[in-house]
């Protein structure tokens, strides 16, 4: 079966086979994200299982957030809080280091079981916490989904990473990118200034979801920009760079940004990451017979610790 591509170029793949009973038709779905992960890197998928309702009242949890005071916003921040939970106020990331800091605002979950990690920092809003661990709930188990596939199209086992990705390193993002007229003095941006720079994400897979207004480009292997689809109901799905590892560059983890967006933007971004002792290390499947890995085995923990200090200003490592 062919897989409909949008105008960028990036495949659109409805994954509902991948929880059928028949294996062929996991196998199927199997082959075409295996096509998408070792091209562009980026795909779409739909049939995902969450619904439409969910993701609206996720958008609707994220303007909640963001509408708070400054003042209540600065005390949720993540310099003070850490461990990669809370508020990231404008211009404190930089993913391009030879550009102007990140315009945006974020605002993160962390997967935690409260016991060997900490607790999540939480809004003063009614209800806001239920429906915000709902959706990261539902959109880790889409991700979950994706790496049994990832496996078969690896030659793996279909549960090769269930033990990888059971406890992870995972991170919900509501991210708010504002524009020149709803800017207060203090958020006027730099010239050239990006609502994200050029970067790869760090972990094994992105699941983003979109309000609808254009922003995320993707680089094209010949350099080109192209702007990636808003598909209603669907989430834009990329490799991240441990996955690359993983996979000995076999899949591959495509540049991406987000420019200044013509109105204010909101996304929400889903990074599931695998568990921190889990041992990346070259699948031997990934390495040709004879040649050695291009890289050395690493925990998922010490990897994500060198990214995230290069990316923070204030050197605050997850």
């Amino acid at each position: 079966m062919d897989t409909p591509d949008t105008p960028a170029g990036i495949p659109i793949i409805d994954i509902a086979g991948l929880a059928s009973d028949t294996a062929g038709d996991r196998a199927a779905v199997t082959r075409q994200i295996g096509a998408a992960c070792r091209g562009t890197g980026f795909f779409v998928i739909t049939g995902h299982g969450v619904s439409a309702t969910q993701i609206d009242d996720a958008f609707a949890v994220a303007h909640e957030v963001f509408a708070l005071s400054a003042h209540e916003k600065r005390k949720l921040a993540i310099g003070i809080h850490g461990h990669n939970r809370g508020y990231v106020g404008l211009g404190v990331e930089r993913l391009d280091e030879k550009t102007a800091p990140d315009l945006k605002e974020a605002f993160n979950l962390i997967w935690t079981d409260e016991v060997t990690r900490p607790a999540n920092v939480w809004p003063p809003i009614d209800g806001w916490q239920a429906r915000a661990q709902g959706y990261l709930d539902a959109v880790l188990a889409v991700g979950q989904r994706l790496h049994k596939a990832f496996a078969a199209d690896l030659g793996l086992a279909e549960d090769f990473f269930a033990d990888k990705v059971d406890k992870p390193l995972a991170t919900l993002r509501f991210l708010r990118y504002p524009v020149a007229l709803d800017r207060t003095v203090d958020e006027m941006p730099a010239d050239g200034q990006p609502g994200a720079g050029t970067h790869t994400d760090y972990g094994n897979v992105t699941l983003l979801a979109t309000d609808g207004v254009a922003g995320l480009q993707v680089r094209r292997r010949d350099g080109a920009w192209l702007d990636a689809p808003a598909i209603p109901g669907a989430f834009i799905c990329n490799i991240g760079d441990c996955l690359m590892r993983w996979t000995n560059d076999v899949y591959v983890s495509t540049p991406h940004r987000v420019v200044q967006p013509a109105r204010e933007r909101y996304s929400i971004a889903f990074f599931l990451d695998p568990n921190p002792d889990a041992m990346v290390s070259a699948i031997p499947t990934c390495v040709a017979p004879g040649a050695l890995p291009k890289y050395p085995p690493i925990t998922t923990a010490a990897y994500l610790q060198e990214r995230f200090a290069a990316t923070y200003s204030t050197k605050q490592a997850a």
